[in-house]
């Protein structure tokens, strides 16, 4: 019974002590729990048996784990997001590391997106993707929070609204004019599509909530936090430019291109799974999403997407 061990069981005792709890049941129980395995700790098994395809053509299953990949990627992103937005005047190091690792994870998504550009043969694409229709990409709820924690409501509406909007709006008003609502509107009857209508069945309460919560701690609100000296650090705004750049251009055009490929291969209907016109609500010249606009110059925002 060396000191450092002795020393070891003061603070677990003093650790169970402090909840009311007996040091030697948990001692006791030690004896009786199993060795952790790599396959217990990251849920290997249970991992492994999501990917469930509906078709028996072999790419579908490419595009069933790269999605879910995403999907992790994204929970991570919202990890950092949390936070960060939820510490009160975060120091500069503090925010600029969690920048560090969510603009990492998005570079990651941007820079993977030749595994679904060039990871399925075409002909199988165009049969299994009939099997999804009406299931979109458009419906990742992830997604959204990561917009919706990462700037002023106002960037998120629809380019066509934002002078009626502000920041007394009510949010169900607001809600209804995000940009990707366009997407799923018929465009002459204002009628609501079953995709997005299944959308906000499941997800409606909880992105109002969400909303709410980061009105006032969101990425942007947290770096105007900082330091005013920091704020104008030029490797530091270069990041936040960076972010934005990569999220609002990069990676939707990657999401674009490769939509476009296997859509477009083949004459006839070039709808979406899900019936959006997908060209104006991916394209981001069409909705001007900017996340940073302060950090951009008046011709960078007027000129956003255009040429791609």
């Amino acid at each position: 019974m060396t000191q450092d061990l002795q020393g070891q069981l003061q603070q677990l005792d003093d650790k169970f002590k402090a909840i009311n709890q007996s040091t030697a049941t948990h001692l006791e129980g030690l004896l009786w729990s199993k060795p952790i395995t790599y396959w217990d700790y990251i849920q290997t098994d249970a991992l492994l048996n999501l990917q469930i395809q509906r078709t028996t053509l072999p790419d579908e299953m490419v595009f069933i784990m790269y999605h879910q990949v995403n999907e992790l990627i994204f929970k991570m992103i919202l990890w950092e997001i949390d936070q960060l937005c939820h510490t009160e005047k975060p120091s500069t190091p503090y925010f600029t590391e969690k920048l560090g690792r969510i603009s990492r994870y998005f570079d990651m998504l941007t820079t993977s997106f030749n595994i679904m550009t060039d990871g399925m043969e075409v002909d199988q694409y165009l049969k299994f993707r009939n099997t999804l229709t009406p299931a979109s990409g458009f419906q990742s709820a992830q997604y959204r929070l990561i917009e919706f924690a990462s700037t002023d409501l106002i960037n998120l509406i629809d380019n066509r609204f934002r002078a009626t909007i502000d920041r007394n709006t009510p949010y169900e008003h607001a809600f209804e004019h995000l940009y990707w609502q366009a997407a799923g509107k018929d465009h002459k009857t204002g009628e609501k599509s079953y995709l997005i209508q299944a959308f906000e069945k499941k997800y409606k309460a909880t992105f109002l909530t969400f909303m709410e919560e980061y009105n006032t701690i969101n990425l942007w609100r947290k770096f105007k936090e900082i330091p005013e000296v920091d704020q104008k650090n030029p490797e530091l705004v270069a990041a936040m430019r960076h972010l934005d750049y990569t999220i609002n251009i990069t990676w939707v055009m990657g999401h674009f291109n490769t939509a476009k490929k296997y859509i477009e291969s083949t004459p006839g209907n070039h709808e979406a799974t899900g019936g959006s016109d997908w060209k104006k609500y991916m394209l981001p010249k069409y909705q001007k999403r900017i996340f940073f606009p302060e950090l951009w110059t008046k011709e960078e925002i007027e000129n956003w997407g255009e040429g791609l």
